[in-house]
């Protein structure tokens, strides 16, 4: 079921930087990127399927493509043994807290073949002058902005749990960041991360996939979204529409194909960029996964 914890109903703590006015981009090298177990569904049968050159080619596209768009991007190093250390989303929330200060929250990982992987993301903040706040005691599953999305413009992050996060990484989001959170209950394993079900376009239009939430939870974002596209089921699971990104609102940078949603957003005035993610959907990830959106 959604749940809703208003602005009145956590301490007033922090404040955030406005949604959409991010200009730096945080990516993680796809050195050492490959399926080597399985922990979603996207990663059966692909396990030693990686080519690693292509996959190179296409993380170096991707980047080039943010840079295009304007946005600086910093690169942290990929680590042996961590594969899904190049999904870039997981492993933190970073915001701004009510002194301006740089701070990220630390994600818990649900799986421990990715535990490991948020150290190295901790080492990077601090270097960069972020205030660092850890998991709680005991530690609640929350995998950082692959399950959460802000509404642009607005004081309000939607986090998505079921799968991956906990409900409870609700209310630590909340008086954490001192924002609005509308918590959104996935039901389908296939869409395990928010990421994968809701692309936030800009203020008014997002994307999202219907069978993967509860009626509730259809409910709330049609209230939320004056334009709420309901994404072909095939075009969401095969070729990660979705999972597409709007760093400004006013481009989509999505992987290649999905000709049905992309004429949709074109009517609607947004530019579609097309990149080839192939080699990343084989572990269950493309855009929005590869890339952390940074405050400063």
């Amino acid at each position: 079921m959604p749940v809703h914890l208003t602005a009145e109903s956590i301490p007033p703590l922090t404040k955030i930087a406005a949604r959409g006015s991010e200009k730096r981009v945080l990516m993680v090298s796809p050195t050492h990127y490959d399926v080597l177990y399985e922990i979603n569904p996207h990663m059966q049968g692909n396990i030693g399927t990686v080519d690693k050159v292509e996959a190179s080619a296409q993380w170096n596209a991707l980047r080039e493509t943010y840079q295009s768009l304007g946005f600086s991007v910093s690169v942290i190093e990929g680590v042996e043994a961590l594969p899904d250390m190049v999904f870039a989303a997981n492993q933190t929330v970073p915001f701004l807290d009510a002194d301006g200060q740089p701070s990220v929250i630390l994600s818990k990982m649900a799986s421990a073949y990715r535990q490991a992987e948020v150290e190295y993301f901790a080492e990077w903040y601090v270097a960069a002058g972020y205030k660092v706040i850890r998991h709680v005691n005991p530690p609640i599953e929350f995998e950082g902005m692959g399950d959460a999305i802000w509404h642009p413009t607005k004081n309000l992050l939607y986090i998505g749990y079921g799968f991956r996060t906990q409900r409870g990484a609700l209310e630590r989001a909340a008086a954490c960041i001192g924002c609005e959170v509308v918590g959104l209950q996935l039901v389908d394993p296939h869409f395990y991360h928010l990421d994968t079900a809701l692309s936030v376009i800009n203020q008014t239009t997002a994307l999202y996939v219907q069978e993967a939430f509860c009626t509730d939870g259809v409910k709330i974002l049609q209230q939320q979204f004056e334009h709420l596209i309901a994404v072909p089921l095939s075009e969401a699971k095969q070729g990660f529409v979705t999972n597409g990104h709007s760093p400004d609102g006013k481009h989509f940078i999505v992987h290649q194909g999905n000709m049905e949603t992309t004429q949709q957003l074109q009517a609607l005035g947004i530019q579609v960029i097309e990149v080839d993610t192939s080699q990343f959907l084989k572990s269950g990830g493309s855009v929005f996964c590869m890339k952390m959106m940074l405050p400063v």
